[in-house]
């Protein structure tokens, strides 16, 4: 995380430099626009999580290697609430907040990893992961 540090998210504003920062690095590791969509479209349902329910937290974005293949990571953390049911928050239409509940499930579509930790009164981290395609 040297080259990419944590991205603390406090406010709206936060949401918007978690969005560049993936897409800077999505694009420096060539991955695609439509790609490049993706990646920014989970950072940026991950930090107004965070921003909505937990109030602070932080996403920390940071390229991952395996063998030969090459993508990004993005970690999603913070010490809120957590999720009351991670199952329910999982299927699409769920929302606690009166939005879409495409958040988490869109999230997981997005992505090609994805998982999950939360326990009540202890926050919520998730760690997702967009391999590049050759």
């Amino acid at each position: 995380m040297d080259n990419n540090p944590s991205i603390h998210v406090y406010n709206e504003w936060d949401i918007v430099v978690a969005r560049q920062s993936g897409r800077d690095l999505a694009k420096s590791l060539g991955f695609g626009e439509v790609d490049q969509a993706r990646i920014t479209t989970a950072i940026s349902e991950l930090a107004r999580n965070i921003y909505l329910y937990a109030k602070q937290g932080e996403i920390e974005v940071s390229p991952v290697y395996e063998g030969d293949k090459v993508g990004i990571k993005i970690i999603s953390r913070d010490n809120g609430p957590g999720i009351k049911d991670v199952l329910k928050a999982l299927e699409d239409g769920y929302s606690t907040s009166g939005g879409l509940g495409a958040g988490l499930p869109g999230v997981k579509r997005l992505m090609d990893e994805f998982a999950i930790e939360s326990s009540e009164g202890k926050g919520t981290l998730i760690t997702a992961v967009k391999w590049k395609l050759f």
